[in-house]
């Protein structure tokens, strides 16, 4: 099954890791990655200019750890690496899994996109 389909198909709660280029490491509740290309190696996250996206302003390097529901301990690991963003409300727009009409403030919004580095499962190793 591909990264793309796993996510559309997994309930489960994600957490995307950073840290600045002090090694101060920030931890965040994140929404499933979005994927803009047929390619499972190009992940997008929509972010807000907080901790998370400031540390990747000097860090491109992220882990991003998805917890899926039910008993036991499954899931996966993902090893990140920024390659571009978009601040476009459009591009956030069309991304945007839930829709607020037209009256969401794009402020301070971007996406941004990460190459997959490494994948793991969320036990053990690959």
């Amino acid at each position: 099954m591909t990264l793309k389909k796993y996510f559309e198909q997994t309930a489960g709660t994600g957490v995307l890791s950073t840290a600045d280029n002090h090694g101060q490491v920030n931890s965040a509740i994140y929404a499933r990655p979005h994927f803009p290309e047929e390619d499972d190696t190009v992940l997008a996250f929509i972010m807000t200019s907080r901790l998370s996206y400031n540390n990747i302003q000097s860090n491109p390097h992220a882990a991003y750890l998805f917890i899926e529901d039910g008993q036991g301990y499954r899931g996966k690991r993902l090893y990140l690496k920024k390659t571009a963003e978009d601040s476009s409300p459009a591009t956030i727009k069309q991304l945007r899994r839930k829709s607020n009409e037209d009256s969401e403030d794009f402020t301070n919004k971007q996406v941004v996109y990460f190459k997959l580095e490494k994948q793991r499962p969320l036990v053990g190793d690959a």
